[in-house]
């Protein structure tokens, strides 16, 4: 049976019943991936900060045009989509497409509703949003607040259907059920799958040249100008959804001849869901972050459609021109350490590219952890073994021998998944020492507080993604390293709210109830 007979998805942890705890390991040079102790059974006993399912959720919803989000929840459920509001004005602007502010509205529940149910009133609240905005779609987005009272977001659409001319899709994005922020990919696909999607039996013949490819709502019109590129490349269109794409496009996506994903985390539920009910073969390994993984992105292509020779010959060309655009970059970044922050695959694949140029990555935060990103802490791990590297844990100092800051045995990077967690970012952060910290713009205030030097990845402003986006990202890094004056000043007076005494413990400390504890 399909996830999406069902009216509410999965959570991560029972479709990936590999995945690791998303709260914090270590990873020690030497581990080949299948080995990497990840304390699966592990808790915190104290736990500071994460990121909701409903963030990156909206991320993707906001974007939709003539979409409105009606958050049905407690009334401060949904408002960081305040801050998105930016992204998409941008991201509208720079399509050539009508600008305009995101339109979001809450249930706002209160204590009566919690004791009668909510139901009446997102009925009501549907039928209004309806006269008022007039959208193509209603995104009718469960938060915790009905999760726990029951409210039926489902019937309460369904109940509504004949007074309501816009698409209702239920969404229930309840962020308690999961611990895993990618959980959020996996609701808003289940949704268009069920409600925006055509019948099997009504989608046209494939078109050969088409193919789909899976943005994400970090990525920018840079990064889909890339990837169009090579796929034109190959004699191939390129067509690029969820993000920004118009809800009444969306079965063009069934009638592709081929998907392939840009982040496996993101694209592999909706990717399933159009092989089993259309018929449309995916492609789902590499994340093209980087030379090497970039190169493997597009061979992978090339290979799917019947012209691996054609994007090998490619593949040689764009990075023999990408090494030499890189050169004069390479003596500022030669012996320089980098941290990364960000989801599973983009820090790994980012963590990639840093080493490819010259960089030492002495420690990546990874989100959470599963079968995908064993994969890329494989070629990471070979990668790293190849060119030599494997000193940062030596160089780490602090908690003593065999600790997790310091990879255990003297060699490796630290490895550490945690849904945020500051309070273990930067205990680690002053023991690394890193000369450059990579992550998400709403993730990097910690280390900037502490003087260190900071770039955002995945602006949607820029270049990040395939080879174009190798050597923005490189340039943007040189400029960052030649004047990192401001972040040395922050240092001097930014302050942590945490005691001189928890540096001097082990940064996982607090993990308990793992295999690596005895249990």
């Amino acid at each position: 049976m399909s996830y999406l007979d069902s009216k509410i998805p999965p959570v991560r942890e029972h479709r990936h019943p590999e995945t690791s705890l998303a709260h914090g390991s270590r990873w020690r040079g030497g581990h080949a991936a299948g080995a990497c102790p990840i304390a699966s059974r592990a808790d915190r006993s104290f736990t500071q900060g994460s990121i909701c399912p409903l963030l990156p959720a909206l991320g993707i919803m906001l974007s939709l045009p003539d979409t409105v989000v009606l958050m049905h929840g407690s009334v401060g459920c949904g408002s960081c989509a305040a801050g998105n509001n930016v992204n998409v004005r941008g991201g509208l602007s720079s399509r050539g497409a009508p600008v305009d502010d995101v339109v979001w509205l809450s249930t706002a529940l209160d204590e009566m509703n919690v004791i009668n149910g909510g139901d009446a009133r997102l009925r009501e609240a549907l039928v209004e949003c309806d006269r008022v905005y007039r959208p193509k779609v209603i995104l009718a987005v469960s938060g915790c607040l009905p999760g726990v009272i029951g409210d039926d977001i489902d019937a309460a659409a369904a109940a509504v259907r004949d007074e309501v001319k816009a698409r209702i899709l239920p969404v229930h994005c309840e962020g308690f059920k999961s611990r895993f922020m990618a959980t959020a990919y996996d609701v808003v696909y289940h949704a268009v799958g069920r409600h925006l999607m055509p019948d099997p039996a009504s989608v046209g013949p494939r078109d050969p040249r088409r193919v789909n490819v899976m943005n994400v709502g970090s990525m920018g019109l840079a990064d889909e100008r890339e990837l169009a590129r090579l796929a034109e490349a190959l004699g191939l269109e390129a067509n690029f959804f969820p993000v920004f794409a118009d809800p009444d496009s969306f079965a063009r996506a069934a009638e592709a001849a081929l998907s392939i994903s840009v982040c496996p985390t993101h694209d592999d539920y909706f990717l399933t869901h159009l092989e089993e009910s259309y018929g449309v073969p995916h492609v789902i390994r590499h994340m093209p972050i980087g030379i090497a993984n970039s190169g493997r992105w597009l061979r992978d292509l090339g290979d799917a459609v019947g012209r691996a020779a054609e994007a090998g010959k490619i593949a040689e060309k764009e990075e023999g021109l990408l090494r030499d655009a890189l050169e004069p970059f390479l003596p500022a970044f030669r012996g320089r350490r980098a941290f990364v922050s960000a989801g599973e695959y983009r820090s790994l694949a980012t963590a990639s590219l840093l080493q490819e140029l010259g960089f030492e990555v002495c420690g990546i935060r990874s989100f959470h952890f599963d079968s995908y990103a064993e994969v890329e802490l494989e070629k990471l791990s070979r990668a790293r073994e190849c060119s030599g590297q494997g000193t940062a844990g030596r160089r780490a100092g602090g908690a003593g021998r065999g600790s997790a800051a310091q990879g255990g045995d003297g060699d490796g990077f630290v490895f550490n998944v945690a849904n945020v967690q500051p309070f273990e970012e930067a205990n680690l952060l002053r023991r690394l020492k890193p000369d450059v910290f990579l992550g998400h713009m709403h993730g990097n205030s910690t280390a900037a507080r502490m003087g260190i030097p900071c770039q955002v990845i995945y602006n949607s402003g820029y270049g990040y993604l395939g080879y174009r986006g190798a050597y923005d990202l490189a340039r943007r890094l040189h400029r960052k390293m030649a004047n990192p004056g401001f972040y040395r000043r922050l240092g001097q007076f930014g302050k942590l709210p945490y005691r001189e005494s928890w540096y001097g413990e082990d940064p996982f400390s607090r993990i308990r109830g793992g295999e690596e504890d005895g249990s």
